[in-house]
């Protein structure tokens, strides 16, 4: 994929005017950055945001250098580009990010999730530091509002075994019959786009006490299975799960261990929602990480009523405007891409290289459905803007977006290759 400043800019004649399009030069393996940050730009709200915060703190004289201000600069730079398209040096920012983070400092292939995870939580640190030395009035958060949630059983890894490990799940699941206060309202504009909150309610089988705790996340991770569905993905996520055996929950009420069941719901809705497919699975036998060829469609509107049905927002649409894409068999090897929508236009953003792309490019990323295929192109982050009120279709999101997903995976995979 290629082509000079001019076609690309004959490429991009109907694109919004006001837009710009340019690639980002990477610094030796950094296209997990890359990638990344071009989601980010096409994050709409998000840019707005930032551009404000760059044109008040970035104008103060000697102030401190950090990844916030650095990320505002690159935004900045791209957005006052008098030219369409063209490509852009982030210099400043992966050097940055490499000073700040010793897990970035490598030139070796980094994991697009984790920098996502690290770039969240660092902004909504650093403007937290700013508001209180401003002596701006925080509202108090939750310590666990970390951009991949705070604990591994959300994000699906498993708990330790045994009695110690279910005597720590009970005690912190204290608050039995209700939930425990609301968490407070998000204190910075990363939080008040990214943020949402999850609720784990547990039922003991003996005493039927149900304790439940909140948790304020950043992002969704979801396991996966071959030829499924972000659908099933997510109802997979928010199926009861049996607590016995090693499993079993300490229930307050009972004051010792007994059988449970379990269940994850999204208590509240984010702005901007980012699903992370959890495409790496550790193989004992290998010992190692292997990748997940597996197809999983994910839908370009989104609701999310089946895991969220007690949310006041339970029926806003979502809308796909980004895919992070892994390209490669491993975990510590590959590549990343992103396509991102501008309007009602795609783009494929392969570092330097910025192409306009069909829906069914983007398609493509879904994955094969045979699990041994030479297709090495997956979703792997997913992002979605939830629609706005009185923005809403009066009509339900078509068959592809509210559907159930699972006959979207039986046919072809679309034409195209990202290779």
């Amino acid at each position: 994929m290629g082509g000079t400043g001019s076609k690309m800019e004959k490429a991009l004649v109907d694109f919004p005017d006001g837009e710009r399009y340019f690639g980002l030069e990477n610094f030796g393996n950094t296209c997990y950055a890359n990638s990344v940050l071009q989601a980010l730009y096409f994050c709409r709200p998000f840019r707005e945001r930032l551009l404000e915060y760059a044109g008040q703190r970035l104008p103060v004289r000697n102030a401190d250098e950090n990844l916030l201000t650095c990320l505002a600069e690159l935004f900045v730079q791209i957005n006052t580009q008098k030219k369409k398209t063209g490509i852009i040096a982030p210099r400043r920012f992966v050097q940055r990010l490499k000073r700040d983070n010793e897990l970035f400092r490598s030139y070796m292939h980094q994991d697009a999730q984790e920098f996502l995870n690290y770039l969240l939580n660092e902004c909504s640190e650093l403007l937290e530091k700013e508001a209180k030395a401003a002596g701006v009035p925080q509202p108090g958060r939750p310590a666990s509002a970390h951009a991949n949630g705070a604990t591994a059983a959300l994000n699906g890894y498993a708990a330790p075994a045994g009695a110690a490990a279910a005597v720590a799940r009970g005690a912190a699941e204290v608050g039995a019959h209700a939930a425990e206060p609301a968490a407070p309202a998000p204190g910075t504009f990363v939080h008040e786009l990214f943020q949402g909150k999850l609720v784990s309610e547990t039922r003991c089988l003996q005493c039927e006490t149900m304790t439940n705790r909140e948790e304020a996340i950043m992002d969704l991770s979801l396991e996966i299975e071959q030829n499924s569905s972000i659908t099933a993905c997510l109802r997979n996520f928010s199926s009861t799960e049996m607590l016995e055996a090693d499993e079993k929950f300490f229930c307050n009420s009972c004051r010792c261990l007994q059988e449970a069941q379990k269940r994850m719901k999204i208590a509240t809705l984010p702005r901007v929602l980012c699903l992370h497919l959890k495409r790496f699975k550790y193989i004992e036998q290998l010992d190692r990480l292997k990748k997940l060829m597996y197809r999983v469609v994910f839908p370009f509107e989104l609701k999310l009523r089946n895991v969220a049905d007690e949310c006041a927002d339970a029926d806003d649409v979502f809308h796909l405007f980004a895919v992070v894409v892994h390209v490669g068999s491993g975990l510590n090897h590959g590549h990343y891409v992103a396509f991102v929508k501008s309007a009602s236009h795609w783009l494929f953003f392969d570092d330097e290289t910025v192409e306009p792309i069909s829906e069914a490019m983007v398609q493509t990323a879904f994955g094969s459905p045979q699990e041994f295929s030479s297709s090495m192109d997956h979703g792997y982050i997913l992002m979605y803007e939830r629609q706005r009120p009185g923005e809403r279709a009066d009509a339900d999101a078509d068959a592809f977006g509210s559907g159930s997903g699972d006959d979207m995976f039986a046919g072809p995979s679309p034409p195209g290759s990202l290779a």
